[in-house]
């Protein structure tokens, strides 16, 4: 029999691809759910995985149910991605952000740590963590400066990690990851949501897309690409926290851009009474409209992540680059629109 593997936030996009390279390792694979959720399973359906995974409830605000799930599971590896990880709702909700994506981590460290710390533990932690960033790019030895309350719920979930391992020399690592992208990504999220649009634009289903601040840039990858630096980084004899990132940094704007591309759309920009339109340059028509309702209260306005030591030492390298990145999203909710209906 292969290892086991429990995943928390199995049905997110992380979750069904590294649900999937892990089966194809030939892992005994169980996913984590609400007890209270209606269970969207549709990502692992996608992949056509869902008649392999075990599912079972588990619920990160309760640390008994917690103790049971692992207890009788007895996992050689847990994988944390459960989280609130959408950053605009942490802002409205603060609380719930961080008694999940902080508390919640303690309490599976703890569980692991009184059951002996047999189980390796990887922990989810993120870019978001750098903010208003220090220095760029950004490194395992950047200092982080949160502009989030899921920023700072995620710096304190990462730094619990670090200290279960040099305290209770517990096998924890966190993978600290720049945003990661795919056509699995929720439509709450703002390349998705560009993605989409795009694609109901071409079959006539919508008009316009809105969008907040263009101008902030991020290093995007492909989700599918930095779950394997997950498993990698459980594999290794000693744990160590590692920056997985491209390496390559896009505004919104540019995504946007590419995005309409796929479509042989060129896009223009038209800055009037303190409202920017993106234009198709050929009929003029606009197609993107700004709308500052969706800027953050706090933003974080430039990330890019150096994953030279992720390279060095679990060799760990992008397959994807940016712009197959986004062909690949555009394409699969070109047909999405088609066949309909989207439901994620």
């Amino acid at each position: 029999m292969g290892k086991r593997a429990l995943i928390t936030g199995i049905t997110g996009q992380d979750g069904a691809y590294l649900s999937n390279l892990l089966l194809n390792k030939g892992y005994e694979v169980y996913g984590a759910v609400r007890r209270t959720s209606s269970i969207n399973t549709g990502r692992l359906s996608e992949l056509g995985i869902l008649e392999n995974i075990n599912i079972v409830t588990m619920d990160l605000s309760e640390i008994t149910n917690i103790q049971r799930v692992i207890e009788k599971i007895e996992p050689d590896e847990i994988y944390n991605l459960a989280a609130q990880s959408f950053v605009q709702t942490s802002f409205d909700q603060p609380i719930y952000t961080s008694e999940i994506d902080a508390i919640g981590v303690s309490r599976i460290l703890e569980v692991i740590r009184t059951m002996g710390g047999k189980s390796k533990f990887y922990q989810a932690s993120t870019s978001e963590m750098f903010g208003k960033v220090q220095d760029s790019p950004q490194n395992e030895k950047t200092a982080f400066y949160p502009r989030s309350p899921y920023g700072v719920s995620k710096l304190y979930g990462h730094w619990m990690t670090v200290n279960y391992r040099e305290a209770w020399n517990i096998h924890a690592c966190s993978g600290i990851l720049f945003n990661h992208e795919s056509p699995l990504r929720g439509i709450e999220f703002v390349t998705r949501k560009i993605s989409l649009g795009v694609a109901e634009i071409a079959k006539g289903k919508k008009e316009v897309i809105s969008l907040g601040n263009l101008n902030a840039e991020r290093d995007w990858g492909f989700a599918g690409d930095y779950v394997e630096a997950m498993w990698l980084m459980l594999q290794q004899k000693s744990p160590k926290d590692f920056i997985i990132a491209t390496g390559e940094t896009h505004s919104v704007r540019h995504f946007a851009e590419k995005a309409f591309s796929v479509i042989d759309v060129d896009i223009e920009w038209d800055s009037n009474d303190d409202v920017e339109l993106g234009k198709c340059k050929k009929s003029g028509k606009a197609l993107i409209k700004v709308n500052k309702e969706y800027n953050r209260p706090a933003e974080t306005d430039h990330l890019l992540g150096d994953a030279t030591l992720a390279k060095n030492e679990i060799g760990w390298e992008p397959k994807i680059n940016f712009n197959a990145l986004v062909e690949m999203m555009v394409k699969k909710d070109l047909l999405r629109v088609e066949q309909g209906p989207v439901w994620f």
